[in-house]
């Protein structure tokens, strides 16, 4: 064995290790070295990333029919049928066929490339949306309604994921990659926050169906615009003897995801309930104009919140954030049913709002730390997915809530989902620290036959 091709691990670690006592002044070192670990590059140099901007805004366009398609099928749907719990299952049929489609959706963007599967998809997803709609209109049985919206969901392009996956290529080991990380999840904070605003607007002012066409229209353009960008396109994995010998895992296999994937149902389980009982709320008072108002409040909580979670460099750990962050949400969540009057359901919204981007993003960051680089894309797709079905369920439970009893009723539905995730959060905590890298590396490399010490 030639000397110097196998290491230690003990060797490896060693070498690994930052050496302040070569610098004069070990503790001036030491104190330098923790500000540049702790610095992070700004928003501003990100986004003078060369040729960024022609993936984030058609990306950004393309990505809010996520966020519109839900409550846009329930102002329409309970517009036509006057039922809140008929709208709510149309759309939990889309939210789980968007779920359970997103991480295969996924997994073809990283074998085939992103414009493979956004070309087919957007214009699919474009004709399933204007049929309902055109059903929906019609006053069309309910199982055509049912059938449409599978097409519907699970065709939804998933936008933030393959965004993600392009500032990963286009970044690498740069020190912006997790600027980039922050600015994406403030992204889809924003997404999820704009997307409902923007589309009960246009259903309370427009018409009932001008959330769906609008959404219908974004996809159209923003999708193949998106896809158009093919320079910045992550390359599609190989397929040669060479890939054959990387195993990939799947995200889902990771413990910490799955508690991830609990949390982002809790989280979606807020959407979807304040979308339905603020329109019910609203409407039971002969305001339905001010559900724009309300929800709007809700939003500039979460999008000043996310922006500032975005840009702090913090020192707390993500996972103390995370459980912070959700436990002041599912406190802030349980007074919603008690409120009777249009400005205490204001402040509350916006104190819920604020919250949940706390959890939001410190989620998004512990995937970064749980999950190799190979997985990424696929477990950022089981947490959008996540919210789309908490969303869905959300939405089915508290239209059924507003139906059968009192007026407000769906307001426990934020509370419930919030609670049943904390709980299973605080008892699996510990599969959100990521574990430590192992002293061992492939076989044959680095590898030390144990020997006897006298």
């Amino acid at each position: 064995m030639e000397p110097g091709i196998y290491r230690s691990s003990a060797q490896e670690d060693s070498s690994r290790r930052p050496r302040t006592g070569a610098l004069p002044g070990g503790r001036k070192a030491r104190a330098v070295a923790s500000t540049v670990t702790e610095s992070r590059p700004g928003y501003g140099q990100l986004l003078r990333t060369p040729r960024a901007w022609t993936f984030l805004l058609p990306g950004f366009a393309a990505r809010q029919p996520f966020a519109m398609l839900t409550i846009s099928i329930v102002l329409l749907v309970q517009h036509t049928t006057g039922s809140y719990g008929i709208a709510g299952a149309v759309s939990a049929v889309t939210g789980v066929s968007m779920a359970m489609f997103a991480p295969f959706s996924g997994k073809l963007a990283d074998r085939f490339g992103q414009r493979a599967v956004l070309l087919p998809g957007v214009l699919v997803h474009s004709a399933s949306v204007l049929a309902m709609t055109a059903l929906a209109l019609s006053d069309a049985p309910l199982w055509a309604l049912f059938v449409a919206a599978v097409p519907a969901g699970a065709s939804t392009p998933q936008i933030g994921p393959m965004v993600r996956a392009r500032w990963a290529a286009k970044l690498q080991d740069s020190p912006l990659a997790g600027t980039a990380a922050a600015f994406e999840s403030v992204t889809d904070e924003l997404t999820f926050v704009l997307g409902p605003l923007f589309a009960t607007a246009l259903c309370t002012t427009i018409d009932p169906a001008a959330g769906l066409l609008t959404e219908a229209g974004l996809t159209l353009v923003g999708g193949l615009l998106f896809a158009a960008q093919k320079s910045t396109q992550p390359k599609p994995h190989a397929h040669g003897a060479e890939h054959a010998r990387v195993e990939h895992v799947s995200a889902l296999r990771i413990p910490g995801v799955r508690v991830l994937i609990v949390t982002f149902l809790g989280i979606g389980a807020v959407f979807g309930g304040m979308q339905v009982s603020l329109a019910a709320f609203t409407e039971s008072i002969g305001e339905p104009g001010l559900n724009g108002v309300l929800y709007g409040t809700f939003a500039a909580g979460n999008m000043l919140s996310g922006i500032a979670c975005g840009a702090i460099a913090w020192k707390v750990s993500p996972q103390r954030r995370l459980l912070v962050g959700y436990a002041a949400l599912t406190l802030m969540a349980s007074g919603l049913w008690a409120a009777h009057s249009a400005l205490l359901l204001a402040g509350l919204g916006l104190l819920v709002g604020i919250c949940i981007a706390p959890a939001l993003i410190s989620g998004y960051t512990l995937v970064d730390k749980l999950v190799p680089p190979t997985g990424r894309t696929e477990a950022f797709t089981w947490l959008t997915g996540a919210v789309a079905l908490g969303q869905a369920a959300a939405v089915t439970v508290a239209g059924q809530l507003e139906d059968r009893f009192w007026d407000g009723a769906g307001f426990l539905v934020p509370l419930g989902g919030t609670a049943l995730a904390f709980v299973v959060l605080i008892a699996l905590r510990s599969r959100l620290v990521p574990k430590a890298p192992g002293r061992t590396v492939a076989r044959g490399v680095g590898h030390r036959t144990p020997v006897t010490v006298d």
